[in-house]
């Protein structure tokens, strides 16, 4: 088996405030030891069951939070950005599977620690073909469009019942339970890393049964800002349209290409150095 596993920090357990989640946090190097350990109890189970190609992607903020010195041998580890495919670069044909590590609920969701979509400071809502998503939807389809299936996600119980409608099948793994925005309800990680590795198995063991989700070209997204200079400015390409104050239209031939104009709408500024 050939596995790609895209995995977030706010969804591990135990993550549950801004202390954790960058390197100005004073619990932020706790934190990615938290979330190396959880996507290594993945990698094992997976190499227990005979997957022997598997690629990671650090999939949180900097882009370079997972320890890379604990590492097996033989996995490839995405790092930093930018990236055009943003959570899955690298997904293409070649995969089995998709696993979405330590993810939380989007920006829509009234449920959910840390829930937003991308960027909690810039981003108020997503939405493809006129519905809302979450970033394990954007991930979902991303895999779908090369007809790769996401076998399973883990996070908190809001993330997991999110999905239900959109990613059917998917094996959940709740590794803790929402009671606010910064609170949680949490395994401790011995007991989270056994949940993982279980919903690992059965995800595997029930693979066939799992099928992708994709969205058929063309692909229109809307994309709301907490601010407005940003939509004013990418209102000025002419290729999108300015819907209102905060929010803009693109669409795209397909999901690759809102992805890319999605990656560039987030990152890009004339001082950008080197």
């Amino acid at each position: 088996m050939k596995i790609y596993i895209s995995a977030d920090m706010e969804g591990v357990a135990g993550v549950v405030h801004d202390a954790q989640l960058g390197p100005e946090g004073f619990d932020w190097e706790r934190a990615c030891d938290l979330y190396t350990d959880e996507v290594l109890a993945v990698i094992a189970e997976l190499r227990e069951l005979g997957a022997g190609d598997i690629t990671v992607s650090d999939s949180h903020g900097t882009g370079l939070n997972l320890r890379i010195d604990r590492f097996p041998a033989g996995v490839r580890l995405v790092r930093a950005w930018p990236r055009r495919l943003g959570m899955m670069e690298g997904i293409d044909h070649s995969y089995d599977g998709a696993i979405l590590l330590g993810y939380h609920s989007g920006s829509h969701n009234p449920r959910g620690v840390r829930a937003h979509t991308m960027s909690s400071a810039n981003v108020f809502e997503l939405s493809l073909n006129g519905r809302l998503v979450c970033e394990a939807e954007l991930s979902a389809y991303l895999a779908g469009h090369f007809e790769v299936p996401v076998w399973m996600l883990s996070g908190d119980d809001a993330i997991c019942d999110e999905i239900v409608g959109s990613m059917p099948n998917c094996e959940p793994a709740v590794v803790k339970h929402a009671i606010s925005y910064h609170s949680a309800d949490s395994l401790v990680p011995k007991d989270a890393l056994e949940v993982l590795r279980g919903a690992t198995r059965k995800a595997v063991a029930r693979r066939k049964e799992i099928q992708p989700v994709a969205l058929a070209g063309p692909v229109t997204m809307d994309l709301a800002f907490k601010n407005h200079r940003p939509t004013e400015l990418l209102a000025y390409l002419p290729n999108v349209e300015q819907l209102d104050a905060h929010r803009v239209r693109f669409v795209g031939k397909d999901i690759l290409e809102v992805s890319s104009f999605f990656e560039f709408a987030l990152n890009y500024s004339p001082d950008l150095k080197p």
